[in-house]
């Protein structure tokens, strides 16, 4: 699995969440969903990922004397697995969270910056809830919910599909244990 440094790095995460789900992009359509990303940086970091196996090239063609390579992510590979979680101190944490609420947050205004953006009709919808569970009830949870996730991923686009992005922060509330409960995080 790859390390958090490699895909928490704000541009990489960026490129990651533009292709994630979509048949296959190529590095000129991912500059036209991220012009701000220079076309050098991002040329250097779809290679980063290439390299670590993160993106795999899907196709080749010839075009004006080059190659146009189209990349889709390998699911799989893009994950920071418990053990490189396991090994991050307090920092890491801070610091990788708020690449990925930072990410969060400028899809999102990319989203609103569009003129034909219509949060109401277009189900734009951020919730947030609590439920109490052990252990391996969490391990399930997260389990059914990347499952469900999962079985959507395959889907194309066309027939009336709109490509969605969904982020999922767990965060245990050890201060919302009632009085005298015992809190098992």
């Amino acid at each position: 699995m790859a390390n958090a440094n490699l895909l928490l790095h704000p541009v990489r995460l960026r490129i990651l969440q533009t292709v994630v789900g979509a048949e296959e992009m190529t590095t000129a359509q991912l500059r036209e969903r991220l012009p701000d990303v220079s076309p050098a940086s991002m040329y250097r970091h779809v290679a980063t990922l290439t390299q670590a196996g993160i993106l795999e090239v899907v196709r080749e063609r010839p075009v004006r004397g080059t190659v146009e390579r189209s990349y889709r992510v390998r699911q799989d590979a893009a994950l920071v697995d418990a053990a490189a979680r396991e090994s991050m101190t307090k920092e890491d944490h801070r610091q990788a969270f708020a690449v990925f609420t930072s990410a969060v947050l400028a899809d999102f205004e990319r989203y609103l910056a569009r003129d034909d953006a219509d949060p109401p009709r277009e189900n734009v919808l951020y919730r947030q809830g609590a439920v109490w569970v052990t252990d391996e009830e969490f391990t399930a949870l997260v389990e059914e919910i990347e499952a469900a996730v999962a079985r959507r991923t395959h889907t194309a686009p066309g027939d009336g599909r709109t490509r969605h992005l969904l982020s999922l922060v767990f965060v245990p509330d050890k201060t919302g244990a009632p009085d005298g409960a015992e809190d098992a995080g």
